[in-house]
């Protein structure tokens, strides 16, 4: 076997593993939960976010991918050890599915450049923020009949300041993980 094709397997076997990862802390970060409404404040999005900076767009939204389908088939990954496709469609299900976006608008942020710039990480993790929001209020006007006012004040506003600071500090998180080479391709 030549060496090339023996470190492209190798570099492919590190992503994979990455992916499972960073599906799993997704999981794991719907356990750390405070209860505050019909939308509990986990540190789900935490890992979504880290998920995108470390992984891309692309990967970072296959681990998402990966840790809802986890979910869907009945294993106790989603807010509260909760499971099945009666959750994914409930009224957190906005969230859920605006969990892919986020990762994948994150991922955007990382390019051609070894580290990720804090301009750069900060507005696509803005944009994920929004774009999260956008789409689990709405889901959440709709499948609890609250009128948009309701949504965006049960849905988003408690969580504006600590989502903000959750991409800060994933962004944190992976520009040391990319400073010390940990992070899959890099050498």
């Amino acid at each position: 076997m030549d060496n090339n094709m023996s470190n492209n397997s190798l570099t492919d076997l590190h992503q994979m593993v990455w992916v499972a990862l960073m599906a799993a802390t997704v999981g794991a970060g719907a356990f750390l939960i405070v209860p505050i409404g019909p939308v509990p404040v986990s540190m789900q999005p935490f890992f979504v976010f880290l998920a995108g900076f470390v992984l891309g767009p692309k990967r970072g939204a296959m681990a998402v991918a990966l840790y809802l389908l986890a979910g869907t088939i009945g294993l106790p990954v989603f807010a509260g050890g909760k499971s099945g496709l009666g959750h994914l469609f409930g009224p957190t299900g906005g969230y859920l599915f605006g969990f892919l976006v986020a990762a994948f608008v994150c991922g955007l942020a990382r390019s051609e450049e070894r580290l990720i710039t804090w301009s750069k990480g900060l507005a696509c993790g803005s944009a994920a923020l929004l774009i999260l929001y956008a789409v689990g209020s709405t889901w959440l006007k709709f499948t609890l009949s609250f009128d948009w006012y309701k949504a965006w004040m049960v849905g988003v506003v408690p969580f504006i300041p600590w989502d903000g600071l959750k991409v800060g500090i994933a962004l944190l998180c992976c520009r040391y993980l990319t400073k010390y080479n940990l992070l899959p391709g890099q050498r």
